[in-house]
């Protein structure tokens, strides 16, 4: 059965891939045109082609989704960017800069509510740990969430 589900995810990354590949080859104003020196992707188009070949390679690689959800929040794809985090911490739960990433980008997208409970969520689940705590506190340190860094550092302190 477990086995089956991975096939399926594999087959529908491969599918997304293929479709990604196909938009971005069909972009007309991406086209090599010899007189305008446009030589072909972009630098983030080809990080984006390289992280989804990772994916389709092995879906269940929490990094490769991870750095896919920035491109996106960067992009200000805002739904993309929600479900690479969200994949990437069904692969690994304790991934503290996804979970950093997944409140800056439900703030950055305007769900200041859902922003504020996926932080306590998050802070919750290290308030018996020090070290996770300040492992969090260090990922909310670097998406610039300070208010939500000083009480994870101050919680891993208290502890």
């Amino acid at each position: 059965m477990k086995l089956e589900v991975v096939g399926k995810m594999r087959l529908t990354c491969l599918f997304l891939l293929a479709s990604m590949l196909l938009f971005v080859g069909c972009d007309s104003s991406r086209s090599q045109d010899k007189s305008s020196g446009d030589i072909g992707p972009t630098p983030t188009e080809q990080v984006k082609a390289k992280l989804l070949k990772q994916i389709a390679r092995k879906y269940e690689n929490p990094q490769a989704h991870y750095e896919l959800g920035q491109l996106y929040q960067s992009e200000g794809l805002w739904v993309e960017a929600e479900y690479e985090y969200n994949t990437t911490l069904r692969f690994a739960p304790a991934h503290r800069p996804a979970q950093a990433a997944l409140v800056k980008m439900l703030l950055t997208s305007g769900d200041t509510t859902k922003s504020q409970l996926t932080a306590d969520m998050y802070r919750n689940q290290t308030s018996s740990s020090a070290e996770e705590s300040l492992k969090l506190a260090l990922a909310f340190q670097k998406e610039s969430l300070d208010e939500y860094a000083l009480r994870c550092y101050q919680k891993a302190l208290s502890l």
